[in-house]
């Protein structure tokens, strides 16, 4: 398992974030009025009109008020957070919340609040009244400088306000969560190659030795380097049957391992083998999109199926979101897909990776948003166009996936009591999809 407190996670940034600033402030709080009591009457006279200049009490009240509206504002902010958490959870989906907790715009905002906070409490200790055991004390460079941290949080509060309001919009969500998979697959996935790779299956045995998971959790990243090492070490081959999103359980296996050579392993070799591959491949409580290139369209996906819930009945969020899907699958069509070998320095494949071709991309993604939308005519004709604009971008190999889920949408459309006008419609679609597979275009409109 993975540490639980990570660089990755939101909630761990955020405490480090608010812990550095207002760390910072309490700096500020303590260092500023020694400079005042240095500086004291060699002020430049240019600076007193910009300087606090009022009396012990007055500072009091001015920094008081300060650190009290700034405690409150800072409960309204963390209550009007909690409230847009609840809402993409079950406006959109749980799945999002981790986008939301990510925010850096609320992380700064409240980090910025807790710290003028906390420089309002530790310069109103310095301040000395009259009559006190000693000599008269306001520091006019904190107090103003208080001032200013208070003037730039109401702003700060007003931009969070437009920010919230922004960030909630179905429009903004699915843009970050499209951003952010586009971002995934460009790191983990090498572009397709024009010419044919070698990833001939590779056939285990019959008797092979299980790999079994060492924790339960999704997958979260895999050390292909380590694995590389631990397959040259032990001289063997390894078939790994997960990937980056997939769900382990203890014990169970992950994949298999055989020698290169007839025979099988010592039982040194074995479990060392085994714990090798264990670590290499970490989990954790829930996907993150550090390595799971099918994470993005899973939240996607997400959206689409709750918008299309009766409880919400949104099919304009549900096409919106398809149409990202389907921008999202265009990009992973021009990466290399399919299972991923593993060479070692002489060229022969000794590990062999799991990864999703297009047609498990294709199935994960239309299932669902085909059996709660197939009733809406609007979400079937994104579901053609997915399949059109996909088909301009796929490789010869892939199209017959592309054709599958073709056949698929055509009986799921005659199956259901459209009129005449959408029944043209899915045909026109259902054309263009199969005039873009022979690579010919086909226009969307018939010219009178």
């Amino acid at each position: 398992m993975l540490p639980s407190r990570t660089v990755s996670d939101p909630t761990w940034v955020r405490v480090r974030k608010v812990r550095g600033t207002s760390g910072l402030a309490l700096g500020l709080g303590v260092g500023l009025p020694r400079l005042d009591a240095r500086l004291g009457p060699d002020l430049p006279s240019w600076a007193a009109p910009y300087l606090f200049g009022g009396g012990a009490s007055a500072a009091r009240a001015v920094l008081g008020a300060i650190a009290g509206s700034l405690i409150t504002v800072t409960s309204l902010t963390f209550s009007m957070t909690v409230v847009a958490l609840q809402l993409a959870s079950s406006q959109f989906s749980p799945r999002l919340l981790r986008t939301f907790t990510r925010d850096r715009v609320v992380q700064s905002t409240l980090a910025l609040f807790l710290a003028t906070f906390t420089y309002a409490l530790t310069v109103l200790r310095t301040i000395r009244s009259p009559g006190e055991s000693r000599d008269i004390f306001v520091p006019q460079i904190a107090v103003t400088t208080g001032f200013v941290l208070a003037l730039v949080s109401v702003l700060a509060l007003v931009l969070f306000l437009a920010h919230l309001a922004r960030e909630l919009r179905a429009e903004t969500t699915l843009l970050r969560v499209h951003a952010e998979a586009n971002e995934t697959i460009r790191r983990v996935l090498p572009p397709r190659s024009s010419t044919s790779l070698d990833v001939t299956p590779v056939s285990p045995p019959p008797d092979t030795l299980p790999l079994r998971a060492g924790a339960s959790g999704f997958v979260l990243r895999m050390d292909e380097s380590s694995l590389l090492s631990a397959a040259v070490e032990a001289d063997a081959v390894l078939l790994i049957d997960c990937c980056p999103g997939s769900l382990l359980v203890a014990g169970t296996p992950l994949g298999a391992g055989w020698p290169r050579a007839a025979g099988s392993f010592d039982t040194d070799v074995e479990l060392r083998l085994t714990r090798q591959v264990s670590r290499a491949i970490s989990t954790g409580p829930e996907r993150t999109a550090a390595q799971d290139v099918t994470y993005g369209l899973r939240q996607l996906i997400d959206v689409a199926v709750k918008a299309l819930s009766p409880g919400i009945n949104d099919p304009t969020t549900a096409v919106h979101a398809l149409g990202h899907v389907s921008i999202v699958l265009c990009e992973l069509a021009g990466r290399q897909l399919g299972p991923r070998p593993l060479r070692d320095e002489r060229g022969d494949v000794r590990v062999m990776l799991y990864q999703p071709n297009i047609a498990d991309l294709l199935t994960m993604t239309l299932v669902q948003p085909l059996h709660y939308g197939a009733h809406d005519s609007t979400v079937l004709a994104q579901m053609f166009s997915l399949l059109r604009d996909l088909a301009w971008h796929v490789s010869a190999d892939q199209r017959p996936a592309i054709t599958h889920q073709l056949e698929v949408l055509r009986a799921q459309a005659a199956g259901q009591r459209f009129g005449s006008r959408e029944m043209a419609r899915f045909d026109m679609l259902s054309t263009q999809v199969e005039q873009a597979l022979a690579g010919r275009w086909a226009p969307a409109w018939i010219p009178s």
